[in-house]
């Protein structure tokens, strides 16, 4: 499983998958990374089910279920900024073919190629 992320205009610090609630403190961390080094503009992508260059597991990655969902999202240590937040089940991992990644659209979630999504996902940043 690989992590995508699209920086746009500022810095990321690392990022955290987590199982969302309607109770904020009952929301559940099924792992979490940080970079080494601030995540500038760009294209990034990372194993979050092994160790990978650059980055830390500071939470290791735990079993994911069928009938979860799972959000993930990058933040800044400082909580200055974060990503938009990607939300999928296992069955939408599942539909992922070999060069592309699912990501929230502008008004649904979409799949595309890898180079479709870089072109786009920082529309209106």
């Amino acid at each position: 499983m690989v992590g995508v992320m699209m920086v746009c205009g500022h810095h990321i610090d690392g990022a955290t998958l987590y199982v969302d609630r309607e109770d904020p403190d009952k929301e559940v961390t099924v792992g979490s990374w940080t970079a080494a080094s601030p995540l500038e503009p760009g294209l990034t992508t990372w194993p979050l089910d092994a160790p990978a260059t650059g980055w830390t597991a500071t939470k290791p990655l735990n079993s994911l279920t069928g009938e979860t969902t799972y959000t993930l999202y990058g933040w800044t240590k400082d909580d200055s900024w974060s990503s938009s937040s990607m939300s999928f089940t296992l069955a939408d991992r599942d539909r992922l073919t070999p060069g592309t990644v699912r990501y929230e659209g502008a008004e649904a979630a979409v799949t595309v190629p890898v180079a479709e999504f870089k072109a786009r996902a920082c529309e209106g940043d």
